[in-house]
């Protein structure tokens, strides 16, 4: 009991009182409305929305970081702006067109029929970064963010539409282009890199849980071989060093294959792989018609299974070890703990999780979920810093490999003399 209070409560704990910290998903405001030439009207839309923003920051209830930033920190550029959120600065942007307000004085006064409420604003974020961060915290606040953009922007438009409607011909142009009263504006959304196709689900999430588990039932399945070096039937039996050796061989020569066949699950799935993507910049949208983007081209496999490779290491070798200190029935408290720990630092946000959670960034999990994300989608690449970790994880793993394999042995001796003594 105290063990499953202890362990489940570190699962629990990601999410407590997380709406006190949504502040930390940083969304930025950039106003650029009423930027030259655009500035032959004084703006009504940026200005509406960023003092919105300004009142929902103040008012104390639990919201997004909204941040909102002048234009001059992009060089006046809104493709800057997508640039910030490809490169991890902000989980989303609100962008507000140069010639948002310009665009709907023009509508009203020559009758635009054309006119798009589209045009205004824009929504710019990527879901494939983390799709549950954004479907279950991120995108329900930004809907009603806009939703209240829209009704603040349309009331005051109303009325400043209507107090220079003055003559017949203005009231037509207002007849003939109802949508620049209502709604007057909206958001068009990009989305740089959409999680998509679904069957990468599981490659980022619940299917690295079987990796761990894969590589911990290694250790019982192939100690069995280990041991029959030991056993002097028809061959001589193996040094201690040379059965370390062996054992550590073995080890990593299995966890090839093994996550071989775990990278293979995602090819037969139909996750791109080789199929290149007509992506020409960081800052373009993704088509999902040629399925998600490979960060590597036709390298891209080689990568994946190598992050799958050391993130069994960093995952196995730690069972391995564990498993030899403790023994059974120990092992599978491991287990839980190990599962527990990794999942709940990798597959949810360790920015609104409490500050006690920071450690997860060390854990092996982290990194292969985040390694993952970035070699399927092609998004910011940290593939050199998730593969440095995983490969600390081996190596501190390896130097306590030998320490844990004495331990083992000193172990069955100990419990050998103690059996042969109370006999």
């Amino acid at each position: 009991m105290a063990f499953i209070l202890a362990v489940l409560s570190i699962y629990w704990g990601v999410f407590f009182q997380v709406q006190h910290r949504l502040n930390h998903l940083i969304v930025y405001v950039v106003d650029f409305d009423g930027l030259s030439p655009y500035n032959t009207n004084p703006p009504l839309v940026g200005p509406t929305i960023t003092q919105m923003t300004q009142q929902m920051l103040t008012s104390g209830e639990p919201t997004l970081g909204f941040s909102v930033r002048s234009p001059s920190e992009f060089n006046n550029d809104p493709i800057q702006v997508r640039q910030a959120i490809y490169n991890f600065d902000a989980w989303a942007a609100i962008i507000i067109n140069p010639n948002a307000t310009s665009l709907l004085y023009s509508a009203i006064s020559t009758g635009n029929t054309s006119y798009d409420p589209l045009g205004a604003c824009q929504l710019v974020y990527q879901d494939s970064r983390d799709d549950t961060n954004w479907y279950d915290f991120i995108l329900p606040i930004i809907s009603a963010y806009m939703t209240q953009a829209q009704s603040m922007v349309g009331t005051q438009w109303a009325q400043t539409a209507l107090q220079n409607a003055s003559d017949t011909e203005t009231l037509r142009n207002i007849q003939a282009v109802p949508q620049a009263i209502n709604p007057a504006i909206g958001f068009s959304e990009f989305n740089l890199r959409p999680f998509y196709p679904y069957t990468g689900i599981p490659a980022v999430s619940i299917g690295l849980i079987y990796l761990i588990i894969i590589s911990f039932f290694s250790f019982s399945f192939y100690l069995p071989i280990h041991m029959q070096y030991l056993n002097p039937k028809g061959h001589p039996p193996l040094k201690f060093y040379q059965l370390i050796i062996w054992r550590w061989c073995a080890t990593i020569s299995a966890y090839v294959f093994l996550s071989l066949a775990y990278s293979f699950v995602s090819i037969a799935f139909q996750i791109n792989f080789t199929r290149a993507n007509p992506v020409q910049s960081e800052t373009q949208v993704t088509d999902i018609a040629y399925g998600n983007p490979p960060a590597y081209g036709n390298g891209t496999f080689p990568v994946y299974w190598m992050l799958n490779f050391f993130g069994m290491i960093a995952l196995g070798l730690a069972c391995e070890n564990v498993a030899m200190i403790v023994g059974a029935p120990w092992m599978g408290c491991w287990l839980i703990f190990w599962v527990i720990t990794n999942v709940s630092t990798a597959f949810y946000d360790i920015e609104i999780a409490p500050s006690f959670y920071r450690w997860g960034y060390a854990w092996p999990l982290h990194s292969v979920v985040e390694g993952s994300r970035q070699i399927l989608f092609n998004l910011h690449p940290r593939i050199g810093l998730d593969f440095g970790i995983l490969i600390a994880w081996g190596a501190a793993n390896t130097a306590f490999f030998p320490v844990c394999c004495w331990f083992q042995r000193w172990k069955s001796k100990k419990h050998v003399t103690e059996y042969w003594v109370a006999d």
